[in-house]
């Protein structure tokens, strides 16, 4: 009997390897499906379990690279930045992740592809509405939204009975009591101990940091290159290195971001179906590299365009975090967001140290800056007596109010 196909997003942990099973016990052959998105895994390892399990067939796709380049790098553009604190780490990595699993599924035939994200959180969304996007004649498999996958598995206990009753090998600890969302741009920490919004992390919680408080007592100085808003080269004078791929670029600055403490946040979010959840992110790379690029675009980037882009930041980051990736509104955005980035180009100077990204300076090919025009030591470029006009053009308007204001008897 020929049973139907479902591609699951598979990555090993607790969660997918039961649901890889609960799927073949009821009937499908399934694939397992794991994205390779920076995330500190042992794939070999993950695909042998997958395997042991019953996948009739395992893929494992390494995303790295167009994760940074397609993903990253155009929010950073945007100076994408949700609720004004969270870089979005997970909320990047989900559209290219679902990209490929629905090409899996065209290449394998499977009418079906599945997930493992619970019905309270963002992924499910971000998942779905990304499948749908790409293939909209595709099914979903969303186990933590089926009555009888909740009837049976209420909690983490009934997920270990069900692993040891069907050989499924699995690593749980209680050392790591929440949950872990690992890639390129950042780790998110997560539910169990951390739904205690007052709860303060122990400093052995983070991975990807060295808390800011342990980080060295020395400064890292850096060059941050930029061509059209896009980060080419990152060079380090002092350990003689300069990195202009962009993935090694990216890893580079994971690396001596996280030893200098750069990137904790600590914060509650608007989930978009509607519930706050409190996270802990660590996002050294990325923080850095959106510090650099919001200076470069001070010197490089013209007023007015700066102030309507910035208008359009928190909508982009509104888009991505919600699930909207693939949509005619973000295909608007960044269009205009890549106009908005056309002249920025330089270099800005950081040094980091125990958790700062501090500017030192910038250089630019685009500067619009004009010393003569902003000195206060040097006459030329500018007749200060034409800013009495400008400013009794612009005190027109206040003067008009006042007056009405003053007349029916009201306070300015």
């Amino acid at each position: 009997m020929n049973r139907e196909k479902v591609v699951l997003a598979y990555s090993g942990g607790l969660d997918t390897s039961v649901i890889l099973k609960w799927l073949i016990d009821k009937g499908y052959e399934v694939i397992a499906y794991v994205a390779d998105v920076g995330q500190d895994d042992d794939f070999a390892e993950v695909e042998r379990k997958a395997l042991k399990i019953g996948a009739s067939r395992v893929y494992i796709k390494d995303l790295r690279r167009e994760f940074v380049v397609d993903y990253i790098y155009p929010a950073l553009k945007a100076n994408a930045v949700y609720e004004n604190r969270y870089l979005l780490g997970t909320s990047l990595a989900r559209p290219v992740i679902a990209k490929y699993q629905i090409g899996i599924a065209e290449q394998e035939g499977a009418a079906w592809v599945a997930h493992g994200a619970t019905g309270k959180g963002n992924d499910q969304v971000r998942f779905e509405l990304s499948y749908y996007a790409l293939n909209p004649k595709i099914k979903v498999l969303a186990p933590w939204k089926t009555q009888e996958f909740l009837d049976q598995f209420k909690g983490r206990t009934d997920m270990l009975n069900y692993a040891k009753e069907k050989e499924i090998p699995v690593k749980a600890t209680v050392s790591k009591p929440y949950s872990e969302d690992d890639n390129l741009m950042h780790i998110s920490h997560e539910a169990g101990i951390l739904e205690d919004p007052a709860y303060k992390p122990e400093m052995d919680m983070f991975t990807k940091i060295v808390p800011p408080q342990l980080a060295p007592d020395k400064e890292t100085q850096l060059q941050v290159h930029f061509k059209d808003g896009i980060p080419v080269k990152v060079v380090n004078k002092v350990d003689n290195v300069s990195i202009s791929d962009p993935l090694d670029l990216f890893i580079y600055l994971n690396k001596v971001g996280g030893e200098n403490g750069i990137g904790l946040l600590d914060m509650v979010e608007n989930r978009f179906v509607g519930i706050k959840s409190r996270g802990v992110y660590e996002t050294p790379a990325g923080t850095i590299l959106l510090t650099a690029h919001m200076d470069i675009e001070g010197i490089a980037m013209d007023r007015e365009v700066m102030r309507l882009r910035n208008m359009l930041s928190p909508v982009f980051a509104e888009i991505v975090y919600n699930g909207f990736w693939f949509s005619p509104e973000m295909d608007f955005l960044r269009a205009a967001i890549d106009k908005s980035q056309e002249l920025i180009d330089g270099v800005v100077y950081l040094t980091l140290y125990k958790g700062n990204v501090i500017v030192d300076g910038r250089e630019s090919p685009s500067s619009l800056y004009d010393k003569e025009l902003s000195s206060m030591d040097i006459a030329g470029g500018f007749d200060q007596k034409d800013s009495a006009g400008f400013i009794k053009i612009n005190a027109i308007r206040l003067m008009a109010h006042h007056a009405i204001t003053k007349r029916k008897g009201r306070k300015s």
